[in-house]
C-alpha cells in the first residue's frame, strides 16, 4: 500500500523517529493505528455505559429501585 502524507503528518512522523522512540515509519503508524482502535473501543464503551445509565434512570423514574440508605444497608457486611 502506498500512502501520500501531507507535510504536517510527515513532520509529525519524522519527529517521532528523531526522538528515538520509534525506529521507522511503520512503527509510528502501527502505534497510531493501535491508539485509534483503543479510542474507538473506549468510545463504544462510553456509549454502552451511557445507555445503561439511561435505562437505570428510566427504571428509577418508573418507581423501580430502592433508596440509597437501603442500598447501602444491603451492601454492608453484617
Amino acid at each position: 500500500m502506498n500512502i501520500i502524507l501531507n507535510p504536517k503528518l510527515e513532520n509529525i512522523i519524522q519527529k517521532q523517529i528523531t526522538s528515538g522512540k520509534y525506529t521507522s515509519i511503520d512503527n509510528v503508524l502501527e502505534e497510531a493505528l493501535n491508539l485509534l482502535e483503543k479510542r474507538n473501543e473506549y468510545e463504544q464503551w462510553v456509549e454502552e455505559i451511557g445507555q445503561k445509565i439511561d435505562a437505570a434512570a428510566q427504571q428509577l423514574d418508573g418507581g423501580e429501585g430502592i433508596d440509597g440508605t437501603t442500598a447501602i444497608n444491603q451492601l454492608s457486611f453484617h
